[in-house]
């Protein structure tokens, strides 16, 4: 309920300090704080949290709604038109606009606060990669498809490159670290894409690796149940599938349920009903011996997700461009 407060406080933040109509700003103020706006839903539903967290909760929804009056009424007072024409240098300059975070900084940051608590450490990697990080390392041989021109966008062909996926990351973890660890990544990834609805050339990754003895398919799926359960609620439909990745054996895919089209078929979920979230599965025995590892004393799991879909799934955004175009109101 913390993120939910803390949304929608950036998003009346922004909202106030964007409208330049006063009859607007007034149905942004009963939109939140009146008799059945936002901040008293908050506060009716109160009753649902658990009790030890209700006096946090209840304390964050009050400062919420204070900061929501201050803020429309610094801009009715600055929307009165001025009586004074004299210049006075002594007046304390304008505050200067408030901003807020993009949509995709908002889900990053919620993603690394629960892979946090699940034990995982915040990593990062270098955007122009080589094809040892990017590809040889990670299982994928020199005539495998990933390596095409038309997938990869290179800078120095053949060795220097955008990274196509923050797997690249990943190698560097299992060459660098030493086991037991457990790191997530995230950041941007290119490839050569026909720019559509839900694809483009810049795209985020997040990215999740472990590595320790003992550890199994179990472990993962217990691992990216929590994580879907936590970030997209309780009662989004969850499936996994068997599914082929060079870097991964056995290799699976986690979807969820599609929010535009409630399952019936839309250009988001590509007519399927159901958003592929993410792949994942156990590090692929030949890469845990590209970097000293051997399979029968330790094991680990890896998963890559595409970031962009999430973000639009949880902002109700139908078209990825709409990310990175430059319309401020997301």
């Amino acid at each position: 309920m913390r993120e939910e407060i803390i949304n929608i406080k950036n998003l009346a933040i922004g909202r106030i300090t964007d409208v330049t109509d006063t009859h607007e700003l007034e149905s942004i103020r009963i939109e939140y704080l009146g008799r059945k706006g936002k901040i008293n839903e908050l506060l009716k539903s109160i009753e649902k949290v658990p009790i030890e967290e209700r006096k946090e909760i209840g304390r964050l929804i009050n400062e919420t709604k204070q900061t929501i009056k201050i803020v429309i009424e610094n801009k009715l007072a600055n929307s009165k038109p001025k009586t004074k024409t004299s210049f006075d240098p002594t007046i304390p300059g304008i505050k200067p606009k408030l901003g807020h975070l993009h949509p995709t900084t908002i889900v990053i940051n919620e993603m690394f606060e629960i892979f946090k608590h699940l034990g995982f450490s915040i990593m990062e990697g270098p955007e122009i990669e080589t094809d040892q990080y990017n590809f040889e390392k990670l299982n994928l041989p020199k005539d495998h498809p990933a390596r095409s021109l038309q997938d990869v966008l290179y800078i120095e062909e053949p060795e220097v490159l955008l990274r196509s996926h923050t797997s690249s990351v990943e190698s560097r973890a299992l060459e660098n670290l030493k086991p037991p660890f457990r790191i997530a990544v995230a950041g941007k990834s290119f490839r050569y894409e026909k720019v559509n609805a839900s694809n483009n050339v810049m795209f985020y990754q997040f990215q999740g690796v472990a590595l320790q003895k003992g550890i199994s398919m179990a472990d993962l799926k217990g691992t990216l149940y929590y994580f879907v359960k936590s970030f997209f609620g309780k009662h989004r439909k969850i499936r996994f599938r068997c599914k082929y990745y060079p870097e991964v054996e056995p290799g699976g895919g986690l979807d969820v349920d599609c929010p535009f089209c409630k399952q019936l078929g839309c250009a988001v979920c590509k007519g399927r009903g159901w958003l592929e979230i993410l792949g994942c599965g156990m590090i692929h025995p030949n890469i845990l011996k590209n970097f000293g590892h051997s399979p029968k004393k330790i094991t680990g799991f890896a998963f890559g997700m595409g970031l962009d879909r999430i973000v639009m799934d949880k902002f109700k955004i139908k078209d990825i461009r709409s990310l990175y175009n430059g319309d401020i109101k997301y």
